[in-house]
């Protein structure tokens, strides 16, 4: 998924990619069933690493890991990336979708998820004009177990507010947007740049919530000029 990212290593950065539990393992594989399961991973493999500070990055439900991150180990964070991401916790509505997508994964499995999501997932102008992203991201959704997924649907659907945390945010942040993006639509991160004290708001047109796949070049922009000039 963050591949197209490497190319910041060419600019002196180290990138670390966490491999979160359960994703990629295929069938049979270990599931995580909260926010604060993935976010203690992250923090072992930081530890494991001896990396004391990070600039740490989070797209969709990466981004409520980072929440997680930032509620039991901010002294880690150096910066933070919220990308195609929301503060809320799921509504009622949301509960229901998330149970009705339970359903469809133990009784269907990673296919039918993928074909349910992939519209939601991508931008129109991605669906229209980019079909190899289109298969990139289904074969992304077909790597995962019946059980990884179920327990990544599990745990967004019980996770917990995170909007209180935004006006203690006193790092330097970024977040990025697609302009497509109808997961989390741009307006909610427009409430988010404006609660966090002196974060950056950019906003990336042609892509939907994968934006980072969807449009790399301008995603990469905004991350290299942030990290260059705020950290």
């Amino acid at each position: 998924m963050w591949e197209p990212q490497h190319v910041l290593a060419e600019q002196g950065w180290r990138i670390v990619i966490p491999h979160l539990r359960g994703f990629n393992d295929g069938p049979g594989g270990r599931s995580a069933t909260s926010m604060d399961d993935f976010a203690g991973d992250v923090i072992d493999l930081l530890d494991s690493l001896h990396i004391e500070q990070a600039v740490i990055c989070g797209l969709s439900m990466g981004g409520y890991v980072t929440f997680a991150l930032l509620r039991n180990a901010a002294s880690y964070f150096q910066g933070l990336v919220l990308a195609d991401t929301r503060p809320q916790a799921d509504p009622p509505e949301g509960v229901q979708a998330r149970q009705r997508m339970l359903t469809l994964v133990r009784e269907q499995g990673p296919s039918a998820v993928a074909e349910e999501m992939l519209p939601k997932l991508l931008g129109n102008s991605t669906r229209q004009q980019q079909p190899a992203i289109v298969e990139e991201v289904r074969s992304i959704i077909l790597a995962n177990g019946t059980e990884a997924i179920a327990g990544a649907i599990t745990a967004m659907m019980t996770r917990p507010d995170s909007t209180p945390l935004l006006a203690t945010i006193k790092l330097p942040t970024l977040i990025v947007v697609g302009e497509e993006d109808t997961l989390t639509p741009p307006q909610l991160s427009v409430d988010m740049h404006k609660a966090i004290s002196g974060s950056e708001l950019v906003r990336i047109p042609g892509a939907g919530h994968m934006a980072n796949l969807e449009q790399p070049a301008a995603f990469n922009q905004a991350l290299s000029t942030f990290l260059s000039r705020r950290v």
